[in-house]
């Protein structure tokens, strides 16, 4: 079978180029902006991002015409059997670790080189700090991205967060064999609002992640 040029799919590529450009924007762009960061021109885009726009892929404000990634992808995947079922399984034993604990837990994936938060349950305490389902974070900069990115062996990371002052990272690979497929994460509160100590919840995550792993086990 022949490869190559022949196969191109022109507006396919459009398409992509403009997703991934906007994926790494928070603020998101123009038109034109687009189309002279793609190497294209308006002409070039303008039916591509329409197109985009009305499948719900981007969004676009009216008053300003920025164009925004949108968090459709991020529902789609959310379909995919596969990470539909990891939520599934893993959100009773977080609802159970976060009232133990009295602070709130997450559970992300790697997503193409990133950390994605796909699961989030809140602290039932009055104070606590969550993180937004969906949010994107750099693999190198997070004590998460550390446990998802290391081999079978990796150990629970507990490290101050080096994106928010006063926030203590507590994460846990959750595996299935002897592969790590998630990491399980409590942004630790360490104030007067604190009822349980760090290591009573390190100690918490720990056998919370194990039954997340047992959990993902076949009968």
């Amino acid at each position: 079978m022949a490869d190559g040029p022949e196969y191109a799919a022109p507006a396919l590529e459009k398409g992509l180029d403009i997703l991934e450009l906007l994926a790494g924007e928070a603020g998101g762009l123009s038109q034109s902006e687009i189309a002279e960061a793609t190497g294209r021109s308006v002409g070039q885009i303008f039916r591509v991002l329409a197109t985009l726009e009305r499948r719900g892929y981007v969004s676009r404000d009216r008053q300003s015409g920025i164009y925004a990634f949108s968090m459709k992808t991020f529902d789609l995947a959310h379909r995919h059997p596969p990470l539909r079922g990891l939520i599934a399984i893993a959100t009773p034993p977080m609802r159970d670790l976060a009232d133990r604990v009295r602070q709130s837990c997450n559970l992300s994936v790697l997503d193409a080189g990133r950390v994605r938060v796909i699961a989030q349950v809140e602290s039932p305490a009055d104070f606590g700090y969550r993180v937004r389902v969906g949010a994107v974070f750099a693999v190198e900069s997070t004590a998460t991205g550390a446990v998802l990115t290391g081999d079978s062996s990796a150990q629970p990371i507990v490290r101050p967060d080096a994106l928010q002052a006063g926030i203590l990272d507590i994460v846990v690979a959750v595996r299935d064999g002897g592969r790590t497929v998630a990491a399980l994460t409590l942004p630790y509160v360490a104030t007067t609002f604190s009822e349980v100590d760090a290591d009573a919840v390190l100690a918490a995550a720990v056998e919370t992640a194990s039954e997340i792993s047992l959990r993902l086990r076949p009968e």
